[in-house]
């Protein structure tokens, strides 16, 4: 992508439409130059009658309007406006798209949950030190609630849950102030759909980041009470004590004393109980004591998706490294996943003309090999389904989403269950594609039975067909034994992948060879 001096970022949300005009700067960050926000409440509504209403259209029409007047202004090279939650469920979304294109020819891209998340995640990685930290990142806006947990950089899971701020006020905040009954409702709806969609958490979470109008009113709140000053609320800390007792004083308010309470914007007010009551229920529900306000989010990570621009498909070299380099930012065992890498290789080479495996496919075997213990940074239990999540939403360089998809369903399956319809990931790939995830987790299942002891004990392996039975020979200088017994037990998915049958045996290298690497041994001795 061309450099572009300056950027523009619209983000049409279900409350609130807001625009950031940025400069990029030498280090990959930027210095902001404008910003603009317009409350529109085009969600307001939208849980009852499944519609934008016509005001919220007309004045988020009419707000879209001066803001690209504003960017074209500054000169901005680049505008791009995205819509979330509110556009995206509407029945009259698509109509209000072609509405924006025929009146300020701005084109709306309707983002999905995953993509809200991922750029609030980048977002928070480049404002915040997260490297070695289990963490939850979460944007809350008006229609949704997204939430991205994380080790570091590393994503294990995006969820989206239907918890945004417009949409609960509307359901739930029918009393002012709010009566004991509707807050009870409020607090069971968001307990039970937090229970839900997030489940058990995969690993203990040390700190909430915040991001979105709710977690930031609250981190301005909780800053004037502690020093009586207003202003930016960006990398406030506050703990889950201090936002439920902000939360409890807002409960005993009617609205208009709401808005008079310092730190909190007054056209916020009315829905700001149902924000604060899903940061703390999210805080309780991931044991989180700590939260941290990111003011960035999403439109931030537009910025800084933009200034990196698009890696696309590269070479094998530098697709090869961005693998090695993803697989050492999750700790794995180099030494043992390159060993089960260059086995895993052997045995393509050794089935590929038989079984009509096409030659591109050995790469993506290499990655799955290079990356099949991932997981463990998440957890030993389950490690092969947190290495599914890991890879889907990583970012290897040079790879299409198709050849991700690949790669983590066949480390998906480097253990324990078998493929299956049953399990949506694997069913949703293409049929040949399913053929290809199926012959290569069978090949790289082997391929880590034959380092089971992490010994490296197996040199080579060499595959014989007669009829049909196939025996695959390992090469090595005493009997792995371990490894013998590992391969037979796990040569089953190879079997059903190739229709045939399978012997495990194992042979002595050659003389010469045996010779080569005494000699080699003795070489390095001296």
């Amino acid at each position: 992508m061309e450099s572009v001096q300056r950027l523009a970022a619209i983000d049409i949300g279900t409350n609130s439409v807001r625009l950031v005009v940025a400069e990029p700067l030498p280090d990959g960050s930027y210095a902001v130059l404008d910003e603009e926000r317009a409350m529109t409440r085009l969600g307001r509504g939208l849980s009852a009658s499944g519609r934008l209403s016509d005001d919220a259209f007309a004045m988020s029409l009419e707000a879209l309007g001066r803001m690209k007047a504003i960017a074209e202004g500054r000169e901005a090279k680049l505008v791009r406006v995205v819509a979330t939650s509110a556009v995206r469920e509407a029945s009259n979304g698509a109509e209000f798209r072609k509405a924006v294109w025929r009146t300020h020819r701005l084109r709306v891209e309707v983002i999905s949950p995953e993509e809200e998340a991922q750029y609030a995640l980048l977002s928070a990685s480049r404002r915040f030190p997260i490297e070695g930290r289990s963490l939850a990142v979460a944007d809350l806006g008006g229609g949704s609630l997204e939430v991205v947990l994380a080790a570091g950089s590393v994503v294990d899971r995006v969820i989206s849950l239907d918890l945004g701020a417009v949409r609960l006020t509307d359901m739930f905040c029918l009393s002012d102030p709010l009566k004991e009954r509707d807050w009870r409702r409020l607090r069971r709806h968001i307990d039970h759909a937090l229970k839900r969609d997030l489940g058990k958490l995969p690993f203990p979470v040390e700190v909430l980041i915040g991001s979105g109008g709710s977690f930031s009113a609250l981190g301005a709140m909780a800053r004037f009470e502690r020093d009586g000053r207003e202003g930016t609320s960006h990398g406030t800390q506050l703990t889950r004590a201090e936002a439920a007792r902000l939360l409890a004083r807002m409960l005993e308010l009617p609205l208009e004393m709401r808005r008079q309470m310092p730190g909190l914007p007054p056209g916020r007010a009315d829905i700001m109980i149902a924000g604060a009551a899903v940061v703390t229920r999210l805080a309780r529900y991931l044991g989180v004591r700590q939260l941290v306000v990111n003011e960035g989010g999403v439109r931030d990570g537009l910025i800084l998706s933009a200034i990196g621009g698009s890696r696309g498909v590269g070479p094998v070299e530098g697709r090869m490294e961005g693998v090695r380099d993803f697989a050492r930012r999750c700790r794995s065992n180099v030494r043992h996943c390159e060993h089960v890498a260059d086995l895993a290789g052997r045995l393509f080479d050794g089935m590929r003309r038989r079984a009509d495996l096409p030659a591109s496919a050995r790469e993506l075997l290499t990655a799955a090999a290079r990356l099949h213990d991932v997981g463990f940074l998440v957890s030993h239990e389950k490690h092969h389904k947190h290495a599914f999540h890991l890879i889907m939403h990583s970012d290897l360089p040079g790879f299409s989403a198709r050849e991700v998809e690949v790669i983590a369903n066949v480390v998906r399956y480097h253990r324990r269950a078998l493929p299956s319809r049953d399990h949506t990931a694997f069913a949703r790939l293409q049929k040949a594609d399913r053929r290809l995830v199926k012959g290569l987790a069978g090949l790289l299942r082997v391929a880590v039975a034959l380092n089971r002891t992490h010994a490296q004990l197996v040199t080579d392996v060499r595959l014989r067909r007669r009829g049909d039975r196939t025996t695959i020979e390992i090469v090595a200088e005493q009997e792995p034994e371990v490894e013998l017994w590992d391969a037979r037990r796990k040569a089953a998915l190879f079997g059903d992948a190739f229709k045939t049958d399978v012997a495990v045996r194992w042979r002595r290298p050659a003389p010469q060879l045996r010779l080569v690497a005494s000699v080699r041994r003795a070489g390095g001795a001296a």
